[in-house]
């Protein structure tokens, strides 16, 4: 075995390596997800700021919570909470 064959071998196993660790890399996390299950549901959306924002939906209390993440606390925070019917308060006119 000479130097060329052992350089052409190692070269073709490393990218071997790397193709595989392409095809193994996990989903990246990105806002516009829905979850639902029976009692809940988690929404993720862009907030006006540029961060992203959880809105957890009661199906049970019809109350919905919105959370974003405080870089300076470090934490995830409240923004608020209210009942769903506030959302489409003025969305349609009553006929």
């Amino acid at each position: 075995m000479n130097k060329k064959t052992y350089t052409v071998g190692i070269l073709s196993l490393t990218a071997v390596i790397l193709f595989v660790a392409n095809l193994l890399v996990p989903s990246r996390v990105q806002a516009d997800f829905a979850v639902k299950d029976r009692n809940y549901q988690a929404v993720t959306a862009h907030q006006q700021a540029g961060d992203d924002a959880l809105y957890v939906l009661d199906n049970q209390t019809g109350l919905m919570a919105v959370f974003s993440y405080d870089p300076g606390r470090k934490a995830l925070v409240v923004r608020a909470i209210s009942p769903i019917q506030n959302a489409f308060a003025g969305a349609l006119p009553n006929r």
